[in-house]
């Protein structure tokens, strides 16, 4: 009797190495299913989009909840249909649920988009004649690509450099204050602002008043102030204005560099301070023999994310200046070629251009997260 009754829940207890045929199908005619309504809602989205036969406010609902409500539904659908397969290739197949649906994503938004610009590289204008390598030839000698290097230049050597020293000296200097809070939000709070909103915020700052008319802008007004000529900042003073332009970055990226060497400098174990300062270390002595060696993998980190970040800026310069008085960069020649001139072409080898100089940088930064685990 107790041997039919163990048998009856060894019968009854789910077969982990087993498959269930019947559970499988039903999950994949789900997951079927669940494209099929993904795709329907998208060429709907498209519809009323183009005929406008829906107020915008419900398309933005929709799209909201078809949207985050779709992803999560093909996850759980994915999850359930991975859970009928055997143990084996259940423990094989789980981890694509989790990152497939990502990978595939980012093929589909950035490799496939990749390959199909450097495709259009090596195409004339209108992408329907073969030129070669014409396109990057003149990236690299066309006189406004030339300047847009040397502008790049200095803005990956000061904007960086800017960013990095005052964020460290802030961190620093924070960290020992009383109202450190205080002092850290108010560094941080341009962070919360886009380039674009921080363009327009400077241009105030910038703003020079035809000759007669009262200074509205708050640099030239000091200047006035105390007696000094207004100037044309970001036009007439060149190349001058290519520093007022980098100085926008650093008031922006330093709250992003002070908040994450302040972590790292609050991760060094007070002892070796302490023991230090007993010895007769001075600051400045700790600061560059103790702190510095400490928070290396952390400096290199910020200091490649940023240096990234400077080789594709963008925003701050066509808000300003729009790339004229000598203050072009790589990527606003880009969106010149392919957007004003309609050139893909030569639009295409500036990008893939930019694309590999942004490479290198990025692998080491990868590679340095990976050996110094500062995060």
């Amino acid at each position: 009797m107790q041997t039919t009754d163990v048998n009856a829940r060894q019968q009854a207890a789910p077969d982990e190495d087993g498959m269930n045929i019947g559970r499988l199908a039903l999950a994949l005619v789900l997951l079927i299913a669940l494209f099929a309504a993904l795709w329907w809602g998208f060429d709907f989205l498209r519809a009323t989009q183009r005929d406008d036969s829906m107020p915008k406010i419900l398309t933005g609902i929709f799209a909201i909840i078809w949207g985050v409500g779709g992803a999560a539904a093909v996850f759980f659908s994915a999850n359930f249909t991975v859970e009928q397969l055997p143990l084996v290739v259940r423990r094989q197949l789980t981890p694509f649920v989790f990152v497939g649906p990502g990978v595939l994503l980012l093929g589909w938004f950035l490799f496939l988009p990749t390959l199909r610009t450097f495709y259009f590289s090596f195409f004339n204008y209108d992408s329907t004649q073969f030129v070669g390598l014409s396109n990057y030839v003149a990236a690299f000698t066309e006189r406004t690509m030339l300047t847009a290097f040397q502008n790049n230049l200095l803005w990956m050597i000061f904007g960086t450099a800017g960013c990095v020293i005052f964020g460290l000296l802030i961190a620093v200097l924070a960290d020992r204050s009383s109202f450190e809070p205080v002092a850290k939000s108010l560094i941080f709070l341009p962070m919360a602002i886009s380039f674009v909103g921080a363009g327009v915020i400077w241009r105030f700052i910038y703003y020079f008043s035809p000759p007669g008319q009262p200074q509205i802008g708050l640099l030239n007004a000091i200047v006035s102030a105390f007696g000094g000529q207004p100037q044309a900042w970001t036009s007439l003073v060149q190349p001058w204005n290519n520093f007022f332009l980098i100085a926008i970055l650093v008031w922006m990226q330093t709250g992003f560099a002070m908040v994450i060497f302040s972590a790292a400098i609050k991760g060094i174990p007070e002892d070796i301070l302490e023991a230090a300062r007993v010895d007769g270390a001075k600051e400045v002595t700790i600061f560059f023999q103790i702190m510095l060696p400490a928070i290396q993998g952390t400096l290199v980190t910020v200091t490649t994310t940023i240096l990234i970040l400077t080789l594709k800026i963008f925003d701050v310069v066509i808000v300003m200046t729009g790339g004229q008085y000598g203050t072009n960069v790589i990527a606003v020649e880009f969106y010149r070629k392919l957007f004003t001139s309609n050139d893909n072409g030569r639009g295409s080898a500036i990008a893939i251009v930019l694309l590999i100089a942004v490479i290198p940088v990025m692998v080491y930064n990868l590679r340095q997260l990976n050996k110094q685990e500062v995060f």
